[in-house]
């Protein structure tokens, strides 16, 4: 298997550079080689390599920066994807691409508990869910073979990320105020490209019959959370192992997304059920914990990859 991965420089790109190589002959480009926001840049490393599968974690993220640079937004999020789907095509390759729980709006899914189900209406509040919402649709109006893959709250070893974010401010500050009406699921960088690459290996062994597994699949790890649950979560654990922090998990004050201020609208329901695609691909998710915990312990010893 020939892979083309593009944005293995981010939290994504990173943990796909390892868990990819074992499926074959891997070609990873980062900004620098390969600048999403070039089109003719991006078809010429498609036609290059000739690929049989290409891998998209590259993407515009800064979600308040997106309300004021939406052009640029726009161009890596919605274009891009789209050149790459009609590369891939022609090239007869798959194409992975993350999308996001941005996609929806106020409310709640059809799924269990409230989660929103792959099929449920959309609804993005914000530039950035807007682009990411249009990049889907490419992919799809393409007719290439597909996983749209959407997720959301994602943390990683590598970048910045909310776990790291809320330990470097508990050690600054004696409080933190933290938005405590949004739920999600915090979702590890590592779980998604594990995952990912099961899913390509299925891809793979099913040869012809591969066409029924595209489409779109929401992947997370299992359970809920609120932001401010989720940073008294990992300041208890931190303190557990040892970190010396300002802020104690009582001082970690609970605040509404309204009182917050930030200029782009964020969902108030991130979460994403996952049935069909554990269904599809016989997978199960872990516990949200299970890898958050593991960070906060490597951060809490001192470590920082």
């Amino acid at each position: 298997m020939k892979i083309l991965l593009f944005g293995k420089d981010g939290q994504l790109g990173w943990e796909l550079r390892r868990a990819l190589a074992p499926l074959g002959e891997l070609r990873a480009f980062g900004r620098r080689e390969a600048d999403l926001a070039d089109p003719d840049i991006l078809r010429a490393c498609v036609r290059s390599h000739r690929p049989n599968v290409i891998v998209n974690a590259a993407a515009y993220t800064a979600v308040d920066r997106a309300e004021r640079d939406e052009a640029v937004a726009y161009a890596v999020n919605a274009l891009a994807p789209g050149v790459l789907a009609e590369e891939a095509r022609a090239c007869d390759a798959w194409l992975v691409h993350y999308s996001t729980d941005y996609v929806f709006g106020h409310g709640k899914g059809s799924g269990i508990d409230g989660a929103w189900v792959e099929d449920d209406p959309t609804g993005p509040l914000s530039a950035y869910g807007r682009t990411k919402l249009d990049g889907e649709a490419r992919v799809r109006a393409s007719g290439v073979r597909h996983m749209v893959l959407r997720t959301g709250w994602v943390f990683g070893r590598h970048g910045a990320n909310f776990p790291k974010t809320i330990l470097r401010l508990a050690k600054e500050r004696a409080q933190l105020d933290v938005v405590a009406d949004q739920h999600g699921v915090p979702t590890s960088a590592d779980l998604l490209a594990d995952v990912t690459a099961l899913a390509l290996y299925r891809i793979a062994l099913e040869r012809e019959r591969a066409d029924a597994l595209s489409g779109t699949y929401h992947v997370t790890a299992s359970g809920r959370t609120t932001w401010h649950a989720y940073a008294r979560h990992v300041v208890e654990l931190a303190l557990a192992h040892g970190a010396r922090l300002a802020a104690a998990p009582d001082r970690i004050v609970p605040v509404a997304a309204v009182d917050w201020g930030a200029p782009a609208a964020r969902p108030e329901n991130s979460l994403l059920d996952t049935t069909r695609f554990r269904t599809t691909f016989g997978l199960a998710l872990p516990e949200w914990r299970d890898h958050v915990n593991c960070l906060v312990a490597e951060l809490a010893a001192g470590g920082n990859p």
